[in-house]
């Protein structure tokens, strides 16, 4: 793999949200990267926590999930389909030289795309991704439609409801939560606790 210097790598936020904004117009789709990355954040300042980093190393973990988390999805408006993403993306990220334990935690969020979940960073996407749809999609029917009025209970019984976003896939949010190795419920909570402190970009 090639190395690039520092100063030309767009490894960074703000270059993954350029790549995001140029290939996605969708409002709700950018909303559900940052929804992604809120919770990808506060699970690499765990890990950070955990392995106890500090300065520049505790700097560079947290940027890998937050541009992983923003780019996960970045390729789905132009192909949405289970044979183009996140393959197309994830081509498009090598070219420009994203690193691979991004472009691998991409890959591997998609459950058909046969690439196993090996890093704390794709487990921690595969977790994440559906579930920050869901607490979404849960805030949304609030008549606050504000994120602060959800609590996990209500998203328990609504994970139940089959006919309440239908599109998020529960079977993997039970699984990401395993994969991860905590209870269910600490994981919704931790994610919803995440999209709070985030709640004025989200606009929930």
């Amino acid at each position: 793999m090639t190395v690039h210097s520092s100063s030309t790598a767009p490894y960074h936020r703000d270059q993954a949200w350029q790549l995001l904004t140029e290939w996605t117009q969708s409002e709700s789709l950018r909303k559900h990267a940052l929804a992604v990355e809120a919770c990808l954040v506060a699970m690499a300042e765990a890990e950070a926590d955990r392995l106890a980093l500090d300065g520049s190393g505790r700097d560079a973990l947290i940027n890998l999930y937050s541009t992983t988390a923003l780019l996960h999805d970045f390729d789905y408006e132009r192909h949405p389909t289970s044979e183009e993403h996140p393959f197309v993306g994830v081509r498009e990220l090598e070219r420009l030289g994203w690193p691979e334990s991004l472009r691998t935690a991409i890959l591997g969020h998609a459950q058909y795309s046969g690439v196993p979940r090996q890093t704390h960073l794709a487990k921690a996407l595969f977790a994440c991704d559906e579930l920050a749809g869901f607490l979404t999609a849960c805030a949304l029917v609030k008549p606050t439609k504000a994120i602060a009025d959800v609590e996990v209970a209500g998203v328990r019984k609504k994970l139940k409801d089959k006919a309440f976003a239908r599109g998020v896939n529960r079977e993997d949010v039970v699984q990401g939560a395993a994969e991860l190795g905590v209870e269910l419920d600490a994981h919704i909570a931790f994610c919803l606790e995440a999209m709070k402190k985030r709640s004025d970009v989200l606009e929930l």
